[in-house]
C-alpha cells in the first residue's frame, strides 16, 4: 500500500473483492487521498482476513505518515446520506486505539460481500492508526447504500481529522 494523506483523490486499487475495491476508491476519492493498494488473499475461505488485512495496513500507513502529529486538526466528523441511510463517522486520532460501531441490526450480503465484514475494515484501521473512531448508522435498509455512506463519513472525517491546522501538537500534553 502507498498512501498519501494530502492528495487529490488518486487511487490504484487492486484486490480481489470487487465491493472493497470500490469501497477503497470510495475513501481516496472522497477523502482526497492518494491510495495505491495490491492485496491478495484466502478469498476461496472468506473475504474475512483480506478485508481486515486492508484495514490494517491502511491504518499503518495513516499513522506512519502522520508522523508526530504535528498540526494535524486530530478531530474529524461528517454525517453523510445516500439515498435512505444515514451515516456518522467521528475520529480523534488520539494515540488510544479504540472503535466503536453501531448499526440498526442490519445483517446480509452486498453481492458476495458480508456486510458484517465492515466493521472489521474499520476496527483493523482504528486499531492500528491509534485512533479513536465510531461509526453509527442512524438509518438505512440497502445494504450497499448504508456502507457506502459509512465509508464515505469515514472519509470526510478522517480528512478533516487529518488537515494542517496549525504548528503544534493538538493536546494539552504535547504528544498523542
Amino acid at each position: 500500500m502507498k498512501l498519501n494523506l494530502d492528495g487529490e483523490g488518486n487511487y490504484k486499487v487492486e484486490t480481489p473483492i470487487g465491493f472493497l475495491n470500490h469501497m477503497l476508491e470510495t475513501i481516496a476519492r472522497h477523502g482526497k487521498f492518494d491510495i495505491e493498494v495490491h492485496a491478495e488473499g484466502d478469498i476461496h475461505v472468506s473475504h474475512h482476513h483480506t478485508v481486515e488485512d486492508v484495514g490494517i495496513v491502511l491504518g499503518m500507513a495513516t499513522l506512519q505518515a502522520l508522523g508526530n502529529k504535528k498540526g494535524i486538526n486530530r478531530y474529524g466528523y461528517a454525517i453523510v446520506p445516500m439515498d435512505e441511510a444515514l451515516v456518522l463517522a467521528s475520529i480523534d486520532i488520539s494515540g488510544r486505539p479504540l472503535f466503536f460501531y453501531e448499526d440498526i441490526n442490519l445483517r446480509g450480503k452486498i453481492t458476495n460481500f458480508d456486510f458484517e465484514l465492515i466493521w472489521e475494515f474499520f476496527k483493523g484501521f482504528a486499531l492500528e492508526s491509534k485512533s479513536t473512531l465510531h461509526i453509527r448508522v442512524i438509518s438505512g435498509k440497502i445494504l450497499h447504500h448504508v456502507a457506502e455512506a459509512s465509508f464515505k463519513a469515514f472519509a470526510l472525517s478522517l480528512r478533516q481529522a487529518v488537515e494542517i491546522t496549525g504548528d503544534k501538537i493538538p493536546s494539552t500534553k504535547d504528544s498523542l
